[in-house]
């Protein structure tokens, strides 16, 4: 079977591609390196089951070979990324998403879209189902993202209902591990980047607001489970680690677990920032039997190793 992921020299993307060809798919990747890097993908070129095409997913899509999924992951993902390119990440989000439906839909493949629990925006029900609609400010700095995802999701649906493609949405909650960036301006690699080096560490907030941390390597396997699932298109599901911790609870640890002489330091709360995130993931574990198994203190040792060897 072949596939195509775009943004696949991204954190998440890149891990996908690993997955995919390890299951014995061809794998297209597509990329323009706005934020992804190539070096994530770097230990993939000479694999004769993998092809990579450098390409704006903004423009129209012709890929000659025959595809039976369609993984649309590209995306500047982190709130620095997205505020740095706010037209890119609208665009991607609309025109990618229609150039991808397309192409999925002329393929006749089905058609996985990567959005996110900040469709959510900052939510008023705890934990976050799928039928919730979320409380999103429209016009705010990070609307860009919150709402360029909601739209697609939109779209998609649209496709499902009015031409038949097979589409599954994955609203992909807080995750962290290796490949992520060091300047990726999200909060795990934040922390430890500043711990390492012994730097303050920078909690915007008073702390008491809460994330819910997936490992990568648990979520590629949801994404591969959603992705491969027979009759469940046109579902929604929820994907991410439903333990929750606050933001301060994770500054402590990550001080902790790296032995720095790092302080943490609070700043004023970012706009529209989100106060409590965390997902129901019942319905991933009814449709697809799946939820994560990497515990917090597992996964951000191995973010550790990853980042001392960037670092130091």
């Amino acid at each position: 079977m072949k596939v195509l992921i775009t943004g696949i020299a991204g954190f998440i993307g890149s891990h996908l591609a690993d997955k995919f060809l390890s299951e014995g798919f061809h794998v297209i990747g597509m990329d323009n390196f706005l934020t992804g890097s190539p070096d994530n993908i770097s230990h993939l070129f000479g694999n004769k089951n993998f092809k990579f095409i450098q390409y704006n997913v903004v423009n129209y899509i012709y890929v000659p070979d025959n595809l039976d999924i369609v993984l649309h992951f590209a995306c500047p993902a982190s709130p620095v990324d997205y505020i740095r390119y706010p037209i890119q990440t609208l665009k991607v989000d609309s025109l990618g998403t229609l150039n991808t439906l397309g192409l999925a839909k002329t393929k006749k493949a089905r058609y996985v879209f990567a959005s996110t629990s900040e469709v959510y925006g900052d939510p008023q029900v705890h934990p976050q189902r799928e039928d919730y609609w979320g409380y999103v400010n429209p016009v705010g700095i990070r609307s860009v993202y919150d709402e360029a995802k909601r739209f697609s999701e939109s779209m998609a649906m649209a496709y499902y209902r009015e031409h038949g493609v097979d589409v599954r949405i994955l609203r992909i909650f807080n995750t962290y591990g290796e490949r992520m960036r060091l300047n990726d301006g999200r909060v795990v690699p934040n922390f430890v980047f500043q711990a390492l080096k012994g730097e303050n560490i920078t909690v915007y907030g008073d702390g008491t607001q809460t994330r819910s941390f997936c490992y990568i390597s648990d979520l590629v396997e949801g994404i591969f489970l959603a992705s491969i699932k027979e009759d469940i298109s046109g579902e929604i599901i929820n994907l991410g680690n439903p333990e929750e911790i606050t933001i301060q609870e994770l500054a402590e640890r990550i001080v902790a677990m790296t032995e720095s002489k790092s302080k943490i330091v609070f700043k004023e709360r970012l706009q529209d920032d989100p106060y409590r995130r965390c997902p129901d993931i019942s319905k991933a574990i009814k449709l697809l039997d799946w939820k994560p198994k990497i515990s917090l203190d597992k996964g951000l040792w191995n973010t550790i190793h990853y980042f001392k060897q960037k670092i130091l």
